[in-house]
């Protein structure tokens, strides 16, 4: 049993379970009926998605101290006691249950998945690998 960081939109692999889009906003010119069925999202959770501003930030950060400036804010996000409960909840459902987290960004490099990847596996969570 684990968690995927995956790519919304990107076909499911095996054993990938549920698939939460920890996005702002789901995605354009999809119908709602149709968004699990597009390998959009199962179940939207922008809980754990940066702040509108932050998402800015995010797009605009050109260079590695302005991505290493996004990070911080974005933990801080992740900081408060709501979205720490939902990250422990998460972490802690890894070990009995396949499912997967997301956003749309093509490169997880230069996505705030690999912030939450990096939060989740601090606590405690079984990622999958790649």
């Amino acid at each position: 049993m684990t968690l995927r960081i995956v790519r919304l939109g990107s076909p499911r692999v095996g054993h990938e379970g549920l698939r939460i889009g920890t996005v702002r906003r789901p995605p354009r010119g999809v119908p709602k009926a149709e968004i699990a069925s597009q390998d959009w999202y199962d179940v939207w959770y922008p809980n754990l998605a940066p702040s509108a501003a932050l998402v800015k930030e995010a797009q605009e950060a050109a260079t590695p101290k302005a991505w290493a400036a996004f990070a911080k804010k974005y933990r801080a996000e992740m900081a408060t006691p709501d979205n720490g409960r939902t990250l422990d909840l998460l972490a802690a459902l890894s070990h009995g249950s396949d499912f997967s987290v997301g956003c749309y960004c093509e490169e997880e490099a230069h996505c705030h998945r690999s912030v939450l990847r990096e939060v989740l596996a601090e606590r405690g969570a079984a990622i999958a690998a790649g």
